[in-house]
């Protein structure tokens, strides 16, 4: 099985504020998220971490010794210090700046900061429509990430709209469906979204 996730923040507590993360404090909040990764990830399962994992460089070996599956980090601005030295390597399957690979028959690119273009982002039949995948930009609303939430293809892994869990690519269009009609309040920005998912995913339920 194969997941997806970013913006884990592991250590960072003032995260709990800018992002208003429903837990008492950072300990809890530690806890719940490798809780829930180990809930579901297995140790042959492949786990896509679209960067900023963890706060403290002192502590990534002993949180990512607690987190099950292979991991393939995908560097966001706060693992850029430390995710270069090779004593953290073999924590990882891989680490790079940017990834294009297969997710459900899709080409999907894979970067931590979310991008207006990205390989297959529009329609040029007969290839099929790529998918890009992104975090840092966490559960935030604001006017100029309209263009970004009206694209049905341009994926948001970060944890805040992803129940502080690992997901599939399936549960990811489903999320961030509900997450981008929630912030869209324009009729039209929320018809062009449904229209680009009812022709390359499925009908509205």
């Amino acid at each position: 099985m194969v997941y997806l996730t970013s913006d884990l923040h592991l250590g960072h507590e003032r995260i709990l504020l800018h992002c208003k993360r429903p837990f008492a404090d950072i300990e809890e909040m530690d806890e719940a998220i490798i809780t829930n990764w180990n809930k579901r990830v297995r140790r042959c399962d492949t786990v896509y971490i679209l960067g900023d994992v963890v706060w403290d460089k002192k502590k990534v070996t002993a949180y990512m010794e607690r987190l099950a599956g292979k991991k393939i980090l995908i560097t966001g601005n706060h693992d850029a210090p430390w995710a270069r030295k090779e004593a953290f390597r073999p924590l990882f399957e891989e680490v790079v700046p940017y990834l294009e690979t297969h997710l459900n028959g899709f080409p999907v690119t894979l970067c931590h900061y979310p991008m207006l273009e990205w390989k297959g982002s529009r329609e040029d039949p007969p290839h099929r429509i790529g998918f890009h995948i992104h975090g840092h930009i966490h559960n935030r609303v604001a006017e100029e990430y309209i263009p970004l939430y009206r694209q049905f293809n341009a994926l948001n892994a970060g944890m805040d709209i992803n129940g502080f869990r690992p997901v599939t690519f399936q549960e990811l269009l489903e999320n961030n469906r509900a997450f981008k009609l929630a912030c869209l309040e324009r009729e039209e920005d929320r018809a062009f979204l449904l229209e680009g998912y009812r022709r390359h995913i499925s009908p509205e339920p």
